[in-house]
């Protein structure tokens, strides 16, 4: 497993130094009626329309993928250590020099617009808010500046799907680079789009006739050579599923390693992503950050990762359940129920911080759900009183 830490700093990216953010506690905690992750989850499910929840759980044709990325983490089991003094739980983190409140970053999602009317910009701002990272989708309105503008003391990076040329990309880099994004980002698993049947079969079509989509399928090693050797702002590649892709990465000056199969979105009966994640662990051997997303739910699904070797855990689905059931509230609630959860997961593995966390706090065990996308939270059924 990578050690713990292993984060470059960048002396190149000129940042200011965000406030400090305390942990969660009763003391800290936002007034809010949200009290567990399922509630929200209801919350968000009433007040979208079909197309835009279809668009939340949905994945590509059988939707295998989906359901492997959730049976991939139900089916690893915690080996705790006991009598520890585990009083202080520190689950803070840095990343690219930038202190985390939590080794979480909002993944890129496209659309946001469906769930909070600032789309983006009220991702961005509760990232800020609460003291985690923030990836924005060029396929995201407000745009890169606008939300640069929202949220300017995030730790903010820009993730591009290429729909133009080698002109066309070096224009986006260094609008990222202008508005003080600290990190840019390739999303290498779109060469063809997929087909998501759930909305096929509605004709709900989200991305016909993108112009400029062909580019996309061109982009190849030397594109990637070619942007590290004209940008000082370091590389994230997104998609990577192989240790033979993490290896080509590091040999082509790629800073940050980012595993994902798209949430399930893209290549239908692929890997789970953490099972994917040793490989890459093994093959990038501490020499890069690790990002991963693709079924990250719960707390305990962002203590897997790390102690798998993961450096960040990526939230897509759950970013759009947390802005769909109450804006830009909405998601902060839900990050600090996320620490909640992390924070009692550590201190019951007999734990204090990331330092202490390896692979030997995990184990192979059966599922207990046959895996579905929201297979984390089997208590939506759950009558309770009213919470709004």
């Amino acid at each position: 497993m990578a050690a713990r830490g292993i984060v470059a700093i960048y002396a190149t990216i000129r940042v200011q130094e965000p406030r400090a953010h305390q942990p969660c506690d009763e003391a800290t905690m936002t007034v809010s009626p949200f009290l567990t992750l399922h509630e929200l989850i209801k919350k968000a499910r009433q007040k979208l329309n079909h197309d835009n929840w279809d668009y939340i759980v949905g994945g590509a044709e059988t939707e295998t993928t989906v359901r492997r990325n959730r049976l991939a983490l139900d089916s690893i089991a915690f080996r705790p250590r006991v009598l520890r003094d585990v009083s202080r739980i520190d689950a803070s983190t840095k990343f690219l020099g930038r202190p985390l409140r939590l080794p979480v970053v909002l993944a890129p999602v496209g659309g946001l617009e469906h769930f909070a009317t600032e789309a983006g910009g009220a991702a961005a701002k509760a990232a800020e808010e609460f003291g985690i990272a923030h990836m924005l989708s060029s396929v995201c309105l407000p745009g890169l500046e606008a939300v640069a503008q929202a949220a300017p003391e995030a730790l903010r990076m820009y993730q591009l799907y290429v729909h133009g040329d080698a002109g066309w990309v070096d224009a986006m880099a260094e609008r990222a680079l202008a508005a003080g994004y600290a990190a840019f980002c390739l999303t290498v698993d779109t060469a063809f789009y997929s087909r998501r049947e759930r909305d096929l079969a509605k004709r709900n079509i989200r991305r016909d006739n993108v112009p400029g989509r062909e580019f996309q399928a061109r982009l190849d090693w030397n594109d990637v050579a070619r942007l590290k050797a004209k940008f000082a702002l370091p590389l994230i590649l997104k998609g990577v599923a192989t240790a033979e892709d993490a290896k080509l990465a590091l040999e082509h000056g790629v800073d940050i390693i980012y595993v994902s199969n798209h949430g399930g979105r893209q290549l239908d009966h692929g890997r789970g992503a953490m099972d994917i994640l040793p490989e890459i662990v093994a093959a990038v051997g501490g020499r890069a950050p690790i990002i991963i997303d693709g079924g990250f739910n719960r707390g305990t699904d962002i203590v897997k990762a790390l102690a798998a070797g993961a450096d960040l855990v990526g939230i897509g689905r759950m970013q759009c359940v947390g802005l769909a059931a109450d804006g830009q509230p909405g998601l902060v609630r839900l990050l600090e129920i996320l620490e909640q959860e992390v924070r009692t997961c550590l201190g019951l593995l007999g734990v204090t911080c990331w330092s202490e966390l390896d692979g030997s706090y995990l184990h192979p065990a059966p599922a207990v759900d046959p895996g579905h996308t929201l297979g984390a939270f089997p208590l939506l059924t759950l009558e309770e009183k009213s919470f709004y």
